[in-house]
């Protein structure tokens, strides 16, 4: 551990995680990792949040996720650490109940409220927490009013921090509770900025789902050119996202770490 926090263990470059990541190589971004999740909290749980963002993707991975979150819960040593596992736990358990793998919903709001408890109002790590207690109230709970008031959390403090990767999902389920209420050009321009964003960081593994959500508040023949990309990219990607490649699945719902 001494090693680690002084900086000569060796580190996978962060650019390196980021591109493998990006075009939906998890478990390659993860391998490298490895080593160095074994010494550095930080690192178990950047590798723990890659391969739950793959078992969101690939509806798959489970085993690998829960092994890795269960090493990052087991190496933090600080209230600001155990509250990042702790968001990363109930990340987990909504996606498994989001995508009908098991009902962990009871898991997933103690893991989100325990990490709350434990993170200051201001910390860097609120607003990922304020969006993953949206994703449930939203999705689980279908407490919209509750989403929208965690979400606007979450945007605010993603803009706070310059974070576009968290700003992309914030703009987009912000445009999706405004598509449920009837505000199409609300939703149209939630939709574009998080389309935008994706584009403009390159997280090229989440610009299908962002195509497909703009095509549903889109006139008809824009909508058809977006919808046909969004397939080209899906099967570009070996059919990832699967609730894209399967429509009868559950939509994308949240994101890794930024």
């Amino acid at each position: 551990m001494d090693d680690a926090r002084d900086g000569s263990a060796a580190e996978a470059p962060p650019d390196t995680v980021w591109l493998l990541r990006s075009r939906g190589c998890w478990q390659a971004a993860a391998a490298l990792l490895e080593q160095q999740a074994a010494r550095s909290p930080e690192a178990a749980l950047t590798r723990a949040e890659l391969l739950i963002e793959r078992s969101l993707f690939e509806g798959d991975g489970w085993g690998d996720a829960e092994s890795a979150l269960r090493l990052a819960e087991g190496g933090a040593h600080n209230d600001t650490e155990r509250a990042a596992a702790a968001c990363a736990r109930g990340y987990l358990a909504y996606v498994a109940t989001l995508l009908r793998v098991h009902d962990r919903l009871d898991e997933a709001q103690a893991a989100l409220g325990r990490a709350s408890a434990m993170l200051p109002p201001g910390a860097p790590g609120r607003p990922l927490l304020d969006f993953r207690r949206g994703l449930v109230a939203e999705n689980l709970l279908k407490d919209p009013v509750a989403a929208r008031t965690a979400y606007r959390r979450a945007h605010a403090g993603a803009e706070q921090q310059q974070d576009d990767l968290l700003l992309s999902y914030t703009w987009r389920h912000l445009a999706t509770i405004a598509q449920q209420d009837g505000n199409l050009a609300g939703a149209r321009h939630g939709f574009a900025e998080s389309l935008r964003l994706r584009e403009l960081i390159g997280y090229a593994v989440g610009i299908a789902p962002a195509l497909a959500s703009l095509a549903d508040v889109s006139p008809t023949p824009e909508a058809a050119q977006l919808r046909a990309e969004s397939a080209r990219l899906v099967g570009a990607f070996g059919g990832v996202p699967v609730w894209l490649a399967q429509p009868a699945a559950q939509p994308e719902q949240a994101p890794g770490r930024a």
